[in-house]
């Protein structure tokens, strides 16, 4: 059951960074209406996403600061390449 959970966390995570970097290549106003619509949820409602998709949130929100495109670029991508790392299921 936990070899189950884990493929399912990994393969979901690693969907969702795909998903992340083709926005960010071929239409990047998707993640400008994705932090918008995360932005207006209700504060509950953002806790619960904001912890179940921790890495993703925490690349549009890099993605939607001020910082230089170089360094946005850097930290999303380090951001995912990590995410994915953690979560490749490894045999105990």
């Amino acid at each position: 059951m936990n070899m189950l959970i884990n493929y399912s966390a990994f393969g979901i995570l690693t969907l969702l960074w795909l998903a992340f970097g083709a926005a960010l290549i071929f239409n990047q106003p998707i993640l400008d209406a994705l932090w918008q619509s995360f932005r207006g949820m209700p504060i509950a409602l953002q806790v619960i996403v904001g912890f179940l998709i921790l890495p993703i949130v925490l690349g549009l929100w890099i993605w939607e600061s001020s910082l230089p495109l170089w360094l946005r670029l850097v930290l999303v991508l380090g951001l995912g390449i990590a995410t994915i790392y953690t979560f490749f299921p490894k045999q105990a």
